[in-house]
């Protein structure tokens, strides 16, 4: 039992927006995910829906359309969905199940009360994300 806990946090240790929280917060955030199982074909999210949970693919493969078009394959350790737990937003693509998945979902309102219970954890999200800003303008500066 020990092990899959583990294995939990080792793969919330891999998503980005989490990448400055210590195993602690990790552990506290794992508390907060359900697993769930997905049949292939199933539309998991749908572009232009309002976004308000996190998915991490624990096994499994998915497609990811942007306007109908083909942009990503996603398989274990990847993830989507991780700043509808800041913010609610239109989904940017759609993410369908290719194979039978099962699949970590963290919940906005869930996320957002730990969030309220341990803020020292928003200081780390907010590095999380002044990194990723810092790297998506240096992209935009070499184009």
């Amino acid at each position: 039992m020990a092990r899959g806990k583990d294995m939990k946090i080792e793969q919330l240790a891999q998503v980005r927006l989490f990448s400055e929280c210590s195993k602690k917060d990790l552990t506290m955030i794992g508390k907060l995910s359900d697993e769930q199982t997905v049949e292939a074909g199933k539309v998991i999210v749908e572009q232009g829906t309002t976004g308000v949970e996190f998915f991490l693919i624990l096994e499994g493969e998915a497609i990811v359309r942007r306007n109908g078009r083909k942009t990503a394959t996603l398989g274990e350790g990847k993830y989507f969905g991780e700043l509808a737990l800041l913010s609610p937003a239109p989904r940017n693509a759609q993410v369908a199940a290719v194979t039978d998945m099962r699949l970590l979902v963290i919940r906005q309102r869930q996320f957002k009360g730990l969030l309220d219970e341990v803020p020292g954890i928003n200081h780390k999200l907010l590095a999380s994300m002044a990194e990723r800003i810092r790297e998506y303008q240096a992209k935009a500066v070499e184009n």
